[in-house]
């Protein structure tokens, strides 16, 4: 294919180190295509990225460090907008690319900070994807220096699922507690007044857990975004009330873990779920570029 035919897909912003360049070598993202790096500098005829060798150094707290996109080329005729718009309502394609951009986020990530992208991040050509580096580079370097030596938590809590109240027979059989002289209407009136009785109990507990949760992760100096809950499918038979994500410093992790796993020990009705470590795609949020004329639409969903 000639670069006309091509739309560059961007994955995510690094921190251009000899690490970065070594970890991206054989690499394969979306639709199988090479992964390479891309910075402001267009490289020698023929050369898609620079010679891996000496590590460039990123000082944490230093926003002129350079910076470069983890790239690759995709046809643009699978990846232009029309296409893409009629591509994300099939679930299986869609799975497909998640899972082939999350795959190279992850091996970065293992080498260096990585600053994550939105799925389907595409630019017209390099041309433009460099004009789009160059013009957030200070936004991006002081993200990744915040991300650096810091990993993202996931931390939800979940109501238990209500037991449904069981309908009794005529002579009252099937119903709790002292019910069996009360008629099957009234009986079953009563055990719904329990039932709500204890959710109430529940939603109260829940409400005292995530005050704790609050408290707690302060002082383990993280970031947080507020998710929204989670339904259906995803929550489960439980009910999902907090879906956070933390930005955690990697020395404390053990810590920060184990303070929440004891943080709802003691309250009956609710569970505290935490996952990770997992590669920051809850702290990436840099500003989008004003769309240049002739670039491919670009936000994706994010996972």
């Amino acid at each position: 294919m000639t670069g006309a035919e091509n739309l560059t897909y961007v994955y995510a912003v690094v921190p251009d180190t000899g690490r970065v360049r070594t970890a991206v070598e054989g690499v394969r993202g979306v639709s199988g295509a090479a992964v390479t790096l891309l910075g402001e500098d267009a490289p020698p005829e023929g050369e898609d990225a620079p010679p891996a060798g000496e590590e460039v150094p990123l000082e944490g707290e230093d926003p002129a460090s350079p910076v470069v996109f983890v790239i690759s080329r995709v046809a643009s005729h699978e990846f232009d907008e029309r296409t893409l718009k009629a591509r994300f309502e099939d679930l299986e394609w869609l799975e497909d690319i998640a899972r082939a951009h999350h795959e190279v986020v992850q091996v970065i990530s293992r080498q260096d900070t990585v600053l994550p992208l939105r799925l389907a991040t595409l630019y017209q050509d390099d041309e433009r994807a460099r004009e789009a580096l160059a013009a957030q580079r200070q936004v991006f370097a002081e993200r990744i220096a915040l991300l650096r030596d810091r990993s993202e938590w996931g931390v939800k809590l979940y109501i238990n699922a209500p037991v449904p109240p069981k309908d009794s027979g005529a002579d009252g059989a099937g119903s709790t507690g002292s019910t069996g002289t009360l008629s099957p209407g009234k009986a079953y009136l009563q055990r719904r007044r329990a039932q709500h009785s204890v959710r109430e109990d529940h939603y109260r507990n829940a409400q005292e857990a995530a005050q704790r949760i609050d408290a707690l992760v302060a002082r383990f100096r993280t970031y947080r975004v507020r998710h929204p809950a989670q339904h259906g499918a995803l929550a489960g038979p439980e009910e999902n009330v907090l879906n956070d994500a933390y930005l955690v410093p990697d020395d404390r992790i053990e810590s920060f873990r184990a303070a929440l796993a004891a943080v709802a020990a003691d309250l009956d009705g609710v569970r505290v779920e935490v996952t990770g470590p997992w590669a920051p795609y809850s702290f990436a949020m840099p500003p989008q570029p004003e769309p240049a004329q002739g670039n491919a639409a670009r936000d994706g969903p994010v996972r």
